[in-house]
């Protein structure tokens, strides 16, 4: 139950800095905490008690199922992609417009 309260912390500090933030790059890091967190969560919800490998199945053992591990993974590269994006998108607004404040952003 712990590590619930844990990710949920982990969560709500990605969402309070998404939207309290006007820095670009504090805004991806909160991106990065609570995409990380979703993840985290996803892990813990597919956890089987005394699950085993699903190498070996018989017909009377409970087993884990590897494909949340394997969503989460390739939620990891698209994660990888997305941060890399936003940075190299925060650069160009960064050359056109000499600054990465959100706030100064909707002044020009």
């Amino acid at each position: 139950m712990t590590i619930y309260l844990l990710n949920m912390a982990l969560f709500s500090l990605g969402l309070i800095i998404i939207i309290r933030e006007s820095n670009l790059i504090k805004k991806i890091i909160g991106l990065n905490i609570f995409q990380s967190s979703v993840f985290i969560f996803y892990l813990l919800i597919s956890k089987v008690e005394n699950g085993l490998p699903p190498v070996f199945i018989d017909a009377t053992s409970v087993y884990s199922n590897p494909l949340p591990h394997v969503l989460i993974l390739t939620a990891i590269v698209v994660s990888i992609a997305t941060t890399s994006l936003a940075l190299a998108l925060v650069i160009k607004i960064k050359n056109i417009y000499k600054t990465i404040e959100e706030d100064e952003l909707d002044e020009t």
